[in-house]
């Protein structure tokens, strides 16, 4: 059964799917260019570097590649600021992205448009019961997807990104490890099929990927029958099997890059596509319906709280501070090592 934090969250972002978004861009830019010059003068001062994810609005993104910051999913934005000279980091995302970095840059203050800005994948994991969940399987290793809060992080044994999962699992299966996976479901399924792990999944789901529909899709093919089809693993099963390509956001890029398509339905979140241009400038890309006709495109999928990231906030944050990011030397420590591990896997592999 749902708890009233998570029907909140539902409500939320099928509001904004429905409306929020839907902001003309003479809206969007509106004195956006004297902002951003603030900004950068205040990124400057603050010794700061701006990090931001591939689903925050394309002004953000730009601003940060501007700035010599960079855009990338929530772990390489962690390792980015690990490289960074700046003593300051300002994460442009959700919130258990500016504790990933927090985790990983303990030295470092790090800094957020917002605090308000969360994920349903970390409300629908709250530590106290996946900790409960976990104990029921003593003998599983637990692996969590990076999408979780450092409790959440503190308690696993590994910690993962959608792009590199699959190996990760596949490790464990050969070393014929019993598995706990948490928080989504889907990409969890995802991964048992493609593995036959039978890892025993904690019932979390991203609750913007849930609202993408076949029906809404084959609709949209229709009109683009030459359209490959691009699939986050977050999303429902129906979904993942009509897929050209299933994977990260990173693999999403490049498979839009690399394959022959001239045409592209993209079923993510939208702010992806400002990279995702970049990498195939001579690709069309067509923003996959959450609801409504597929041919019209309604509403397409935006979250609503990677739209809190705004030049405004960011503005604030960097003249006023605030929206920082804090957590316990003992938690740290015990959530640095999940990471370490993916990251002393990543290098061997």
């Amino acid at each position: 059964m749902l708890t009233q934090k998570q029907i909140a969250a539902r409500v939320l972002v099928q509001e904004h799917l429905a409306h929020k978004h839907l902001r003309t861009q003479l809206q969007q830019v509106d004195n956006s260019k004297v902002t951003k010059q603030r900004i950068k003068k205040l990124l400057k001062q603050n010794n700061a570097t701006l990090v931001a994810h591939y689903y925050t609005d394309a002004v953000i993104q730009k601003l940060a590649e501007e700035t010599g910051g960079c855009v990338a999913d929530s772990l390489e934005m962690a390792r980015f600021g690990s490289q960074s000279t700046a003593s300051t980091l300002v994460v442009a995302g959700v919130k258990f992205m500016g504790e990933t970095a927090k985790i990983l840059n303990p030295e470092k203050r790090i800094l957020m448009p917002t605090l308000d800005a969360t994920c349903s994948l970390d409300i629908g994991c709250p530590p106290k019961e996946f900790a409960k969940f976990c104990d029921t399987y003593p003998d599983h290793v637990v692996v969590v997807y990076a999408n979780t809060s450092t409790a959440v992080k503190a308690r696993a044994d590994w910690v993962v990104t959608s792009g590199i999962a699959l190996q990760v699992i596949e490790h464990l299966v050969d070393q014929d490890k019993s598995i706990v996976w948490g928080p989504d479901q889907h990409l969890g399924r995802y991964i048992n099929e493609k593995t036959g792990a039978n890892m025993v999944l904690w019932p979390g789901s991203c609750i913007v990927h849930e609202e993408f529909k076949v029906h809404g899709i084959n609709q949209l093919r229709e009109v683009y029958p030459d359209a490959a089809i691009l699939v986050h693993p977050e999303s429902s099963a129906a979904m993942v099997s009509i897929a050209d390509c299933v994977g990260s956001t990173t693999q999403l890029i490049k498979a839009a890059k690399e394959m022959p398509n001239q045409h592209f339905i993209v079923a993510t979140d939208r702010g992806i596509f400002y990279k995702m241009q970049q990498a195939a400038p001579n690709k069309v890309l067509l923003e996959a319906p959450t609801r409504g006709h597929g041919a019209t495109c309604r509403s397409c999928a935006h979250c609503p709280w990677m739209a809190m990231n705004d030049l405004q906030k960011l503005e604030q944050v960097l003249t006023h501070g605030g929206s920082e990011i804090h957590i316990a030397p003992d938690l740290l420590d015990s959530a640095r090592k999940p990471l370490q591990r993916l990251f002393d896997f990543i290098a061997c592999h």
